[in-house]
């Protein structure tokens, strides 16, 4: 049965369209729905059983954890052991928003939820028809991104009604999300607050308010994490990849681009600049901003436009090296791993 979407005013939400989500939250159904980085697949956080369901749908391993979206920091609280100083002063500064925090967790969370682990990752996102959605349910909600797992998260409904098919019950349409990449993620459980997985926000906006840097993980990096229990979702080596093959080229892509095309593959580039190169029949050449916010919103939605292209390769010029372009760095190199 194909799933049902609803479309819904992202500034004002309609509380009858809410109300029917909520709904199929308490149920114990799925529910894919905007937030400001990107469309989340949601479940009741409490409830073992449709937490399972998101697994299934996404076709996610079992060790990899998801995060708990809460309406407040009280909220939060009562789903962690303790709540250290680093804590309020990140949570007063960057919820709601693009920030999840990982902490030991209470025991009610179910272990589905945390891959096993002792740790809870969880946030308050900002999108007006997440926190309605969070507030009419009265629950907390496990959301990894609606997409089928490893492959590209979606930032607009359709993303998730083409991927993710039966597998949801209802879909909210929201339009697109604002900022396109995953929020950010830091492990409060360390000695010194650990960067697992860069997003929105940048670990220099983070390291600002904490007044000292942020620590490392190495499976931040590129470090394998396919057989471990990692400590935060996006942390797998291969993530967020189009069904092409992506190459994310140490240039500009140009003559790989021309070996392809030479070869007679239909190829996607996504560029800065002039190309200098005409796009043959079958390819598909996408000029991308230079500024990172405005390249971080597009990216996702235009490697789905390379995928239905039919694309055989997608090569992705470059991108600069300072900490704002960290993510969009983090997201292109793990999409580029080889299965």
């Amino acid at each position: 049965m194909k799933s049902e979407l609803l479309s819904i005013d992202p500034n004002r939400p309609s509380g009858t369209t809410i109300a029917v989500a909520a709904d199929v939250l308490r149920r114990g159904g799925l529910v894919a729905f905007p937030t400001e980085t990107v469309y989340g697949l949601g479940a009741n956080a409490l409830n073992a059983n449709a937490v399972r369901r998101i697994f299934v749908a996404k076709g996610r391993i079992q060790s990899n954890p998801l995060i708990v979206h809460v309406s407040s920091t009280d909220e939060a609280r009562t789903l962690v052991i303790d709540w250290p100083n680093t804590a309020e002063l990140l949570t007063s500064h960057f919820w709601p928003g693009p920030l999840t925090l990982v902490l030991r967790k209470r025991p009610h969370v179910p272990d589905v939820v945390t891959g096993g682990g002792p740790t809870v990752a969880v946030r308050v996102p900002s999108h007006p028809i997440a926190m309605a959605l969070l507030a009419a349910s009265g629950l907390p909600i496990a959301a990894p991104s609606a997409n089928p797992s490893d492959r590209i998260s979606a930032t607009r409904a359709e993303h998730v009604a083409q991927a993710m098919g039966d597998r949801v019950d209802l879909i909210l349409d929201g339009g697109p999300t604002a900022s396109g990449l995953e929020s950010t993620v830091i492990d409060l459980t360390t000695t010194t607050p650990t960067l697992l997985r860069p997003g929105t926000l940048s670990a220099v906006e983070i390291a600002e308010v904490l007044d000292r840097p942020l620590a490392t993980s190495s499976s931040s990096g590129h470090a394998k994490q396919d057989h471990a229990s990692p400590r935060s979702p996006g942390m797998l080596s291969r993530h967020y990849a189009p069904s092409a093959q992506l190459i994310f080229a140490p240039d500009d892509g140009r003559e790989l681009i021309e070996k392809f095309i030479a070869q007679g593959q239909h190829v996607g580039w996504l560029y800065f600049g002039s190309p200098t190169l005409a796009s043959p029949p079958g390819s598909l050449f996408i000029e991308m901003p230079r500024d990172a916010k405005r390249y971080a919103k597009r990216l996702y939605a235009e490697l789905h436009r390379l995928d239905a292209a039919g694309v055989d390769r997608i090569v992705v010029a470059a991108v600069a090296s300072s900490p704002q372009w960290q993510a969009i760095r983090d997201r292109l190199t793990r999409a580029s791993a080889e299965a």
